[in-house]
C-alpha cells in the first residue's frame, strides 16, 4: 500500500500472503540482490558498494550495480561512465564497466551529469521499478543496490517490493553515526531483511610516516557497533588517499580489494 508504514503487526492488508515483488524485466534473470545501506551520507557507501561489485567481478561472477541514490548519484563518475544509457526492444540497457560490471543510475538518463533531480518521492520510487522492471539486466550474478541515506521512501520501496537477500551496512566509527546507523538496521529488522553484516569505513588513519593507526575520529568501532546490534563486522577500512583519487578518475575498479575479497566469498557461501 502507498501509506504503508512498515509495521505489520497492526496492519490488516496481509500483504505477507501476496507476492509483492517487482517482476524483472523479461530479459532479466538477476540470481542474489544485495542492498548496501547507511542510514546516514557521507560514510563512504557508493565507494563500498563499487568495490564490493568489483572485488565480486573478480572472481568470476557477473555483477551489476543499480544506483538508487536518485537524487544524489555518484557510481557512474566512480567507474568513469559517461553518456546516455538507450533502449532496444527488450528494455533499457545498463551501460558496462571496463571490467562488464552492470550498471544503472539516472545520471546515465539525464541530460547533462550535473541535472538536478528535483522529484517528490514518488516519482523517485517509480524510478527505482523502473530500473528494477524495464532495465535488461541479462543474466547476473549478484546485484548489488547502492541506496540513498536515510529510511525514507526508497529504502521503504526496495525491501518492500525488490527481493533483497540481505543488507550490508557501512558505517565510521562516530557515535552520531552508530546512532543513525541503528535506526537503519532495525528499519530492516522490522520488514524482514536479512542484515549480514556491517562495513567500517575510514576505521584508522595510519601515519605513512611511522606507520602508527589513529582513530581520528573517535566513537564505538564497527565490532562494538555490530555487537550491539546483533550482528558482524564483515570488514574494517582504514582511510586510504589512493581510493577517493580514483573515484574521481573514474577508476575505482583499480582501487585495492584485499579487504572486499572475503566479504564476497562470505555473499558466495550464502
Amino acid at each position: 500500500m502507498s501509506d504503508c508504514s512498515g509495521n505489520c503487526s497492526s496492519c490488516s492488508e496481509k500483504c505477507s500472503e501476496k507476492d509483492m515483488h517487482f517482476k524483472q524485466n523479461n530479459a532479466s534473470n538477476i540470481k542474489k540482490i544485495f542492498a548496501v545501506v547507511s542510514g546516514k551520507g557521507g560514510v563512504g557507501k557508493s565507494s563500498v558498494t563499487c568495490r564490493l561489485a568489483s572485488a565480486m567481478q573478480s572472481l568470476g561472477k557477473q555483477c551489476a550495480v543499480l544506483d538508487a541514490d536518485v537524487t544524489g548519484p555518484s557510481v557512474p563518475k566512480m567507474f568513469g561512465l559517461k553518456g546516455r544509457a538507450v533502449a532496444d526492444g527488450t528494455g533499457i540497457l545498463p551501460m558496462e564497466t571496463n571490467t562488464g560490471i552492470r550498471v544503472m543510475s539516472v545520471n546515465l538518463l539525464l541530460e547533462t551529469e550535473d541535472s538536478p533531480v528535483v522529484w517528490r518521492g514518488p516519482v523517485i520510487s517509480g524510478v527505482i521499478q523502473q530500473f528494477f522492471t524495464e532495465v535488461a539486466w541479462g543474466d547476473v550474478d549478484y546485484m548489488f543496490i547502492d541506496m540513498p541515506p536515510g529510511t525514507g521512501d526508497v529504502p521503504l520501496t526496495v525491501f518492500q517490493s525488490i527481493p533483497v537477500d540481505g543488507i550490508i551496512v557501512v558505517t565510521t566509527p562516530q557515535d552520531l553515526v552508530s546512532l543513525i546507523v541503528k535506526k537503519a538496521v532495525n528499519m530492516a529488522k522490522m520488514m524482514n531483511v536479512p542484515i549480514v553484516g556491517i562495513i567500517e569505513n575510514m576505521s584508522v588513519f595510519v601515519c605513512p610516516d611511522c606507520g602508527k593507526a589513529h582513530r581520528i575520529f573517535g566513537g564505538d568501532d564497527g565490532a562494538e557497533i555490530a555487537k550491539q546490534v546483533g550482528t558482524e563486522l564483515l570488514a574494517s577500512l582504514p582511510i586510504d588517499p589512493k581510493t577517493p583519487a580514483l573515484a574521481d578518475k573514474g577508476a575505482i575498479e583499480l582501487a585495492d580489494m584485499e579487504e572486499f575479497l572475503p566479504v564476497a566469498r562470505k555473499l558466495i557461501e550464502i
